[in-house]
């Protein structure tokens, strides 16, 4: 079986999932959390190299303070434990989006997250938080301009490759595959730019009930894919 190098995925369904077992939604992200951790393993156990994940968007802060405040400590919790995962699984963990607009003490604990595991040799793991593709596209862009206007380079160089050297997922391939749980059938601002050529996966499974099995069956319909670039066929 052809493996991704890349999956990313839209972790959805954390509250529907609480709310069939008679539990609060804050509980299903609790558990979702949870099973980050397991698939992150499963993942690298089954040859994936890359897995990005999509955990807070920039459009969740509109969420009702009570479960953005939930999921904060819950983000802080995680950042915590994260540390211990990357060391005894190998992992590197980076953060996408604007971390910027995070409270002080959760920017710190990500710093730290990152620096204490660059030099892991396993899966990169990828965290997306306060992330937007519009947003990112639009920060990338920004810097792009200053650092034009800096005379740093000139319009000729101005080339895709560029371009994804100012996007938060720079010197990371793009995604082979995206699953997305749950049922929803949309992109929800995640990852557009990197997306473009990707294969796309929707299952019904909520993301606490997602398991290595459903990992497995996602890459092989992904397997059934006639993989096409401009017209050729992928060897």
């Amino acid at each position: 079986m052809r493996i991704p190098q890349h999956v990313a995925i839209i972790l959805d369904g954390n509250g529907r999932w609480a709310k069939q077992h008679g539990m609060p939604r804050n509980y299903g992200h609790t558990q979702g959390a949870k099973n980050v951790e397991i698939i992150c393993r499963e993942a690298w156990n089954l040859g994936i190299k890359y897995l990005t994940v999509y955990a807070f968007s920039t459009e969740n802060w509109a969420r009702p303070q009570e479960e953005v405040g939930a999921l904060m400590k819950l983000l802080r919790n995680y950042m915590k434990n994260c540390m211990k995962t990357a060391e005894k699984n190998h992992m590197r963990v980076r953060v996408i989006g604007d971390t910027s607009k995070l409270d002080a003490d959760i920017q710190e604990s990500i710093h730290r997250l990152e620096e204490f595991s660059k030099g892991q040799d396993g899966l990169n793991f990828q965290i997306a938080i306060n992330y937007g593709s519009r947003d990112e596209m639009l920060r990338g862009m920004k810097k792009m301009l200053t650092d034009y206007k800096e005379g740093k380079f000139q319009l000729s160089e101005l080339d895709e490759e560029k371009f994804e050297s100012y996007l938060d997922t720079c010197e990371i391939p793009a995604p082979d595959l995206l699953i997305r749980t749950s049922g929803e059938l949309r992109l929800s601002n995640y990852l557009l730019w990197q997306l473009a050529y990707s294969e796309l996966y929707f299952t019904d499974v909520p993301w606490p009930d997602f398991t290595k099995e459903e990992l497995v069956k996602a890459i092989e319909d992904y397997n059934k894919r006639d993989r096409r670039y401009g017209g050729l066929k992928e060897e």
